[in-house]
């Protein structure tokens, strides 16, 4: 359980495939230092990953806990795979104790779409959240307790494309904005058939090219929002943290 301490500060760490992006954070998720982003390197391989992990973070002073989202399936640290990093580099590589060495503090890592859910959800009922940018990402909640992560993304869609292809950017380049968002209408009714949630959210930097009206219970949240969730992953015990 995270320290009733409060001078507990969180580094929160986003690890994107287009960009890395960090802030510090109270216990309660207020910001204490502004939201700073590098670009992701390319190759992203872990060695220029942690470098620019290093880069990105020598400013922050302080923290006594380090949050990370990853773009792939994590578990107890250990990455299983990293689609828009490239997984035959990062397969068994163990991110959390590479961080935790890196960084001198405890790490908590989760697939970045988890972290976003995170901050962006609730915490009542069954919630779900979404992410449309490199690819495609999916975090389901039920009381605010993260469930176990599903890569949805690598999913079939079709006979030849998965989630990620058929509505992540790749897609959105392909087919153009209004193909997309009737591309993006027929998977949240998939999203609500399969997953009859309470409440979904969706986030991502394509998320502001959404052009049609969204149900009631759907709302359009920041990537802001959720990197503040790095403060949430140490109030509870979490899947596979």
């Amino acid at each position: 359980m995270l320290s009733e301490d409060a001078e507990e500060k969180i580094l929160s760490i986003d690890i994107g495939g287009s960009r890395i992006k960090a802030i510090l954070l109270d216990k309660d998720g207020e910001i204490l230092k502004e939201y700073t982003r590098l670009d992701t390197p390319t190759p992203a391989n872990p060695e220029r990953v942690m470098w620019t992990i290093a880069e990105l973070t020598k400013n922050f002073e302080g923290y006594t806990r380090v949050s990370v989202g990853f773009p792939g399936y994590v578990k107890k640290g250990i990455v299983f795979t990293a689609p828009n990093l490239g997984t035959e580099q990062w397969k068994g590589v163990d991110l959390g104790k590479r961080l935790t060495e890196l960084l001198i503090h405890p790490v908590r890592i989760v697939n970045d779409a988890d972290l976003q859910g995170l901050g962006i959800a609730c915490g009542n009922g069954l919630e779900m959240v979404i992410t449309l940018g490199t690819g495609f990402g999916t975090s389901l909640l039920i009381d605010g307790i993260l469930l176990p992560h599903l890569e949805l993304a690598h999913h079939p869609w079709s006979k030849h494309k998965e989630y990620d292809d058929y509505i992540g950017n790749r897609g959105y380049l392909d087919v153009g904005q209004e193909k997309w968002n009737k591309r993006l209408r027929k998977v949240i009714a998939v999203l609500k058939t399969v997953f009859n949630y309470d409440y979904l959210y969706i986030s991502g930097g394509n998320a502001k090219k959404i052009d049609f009206a969204l149900d009631d219970n759907i709302t359009i949240a920041t990537n802001l929002d959720g990197i503040r969730g790095g403060a949430k992953l140490w109030q509870k015990q979490h899947y596979n943290v």
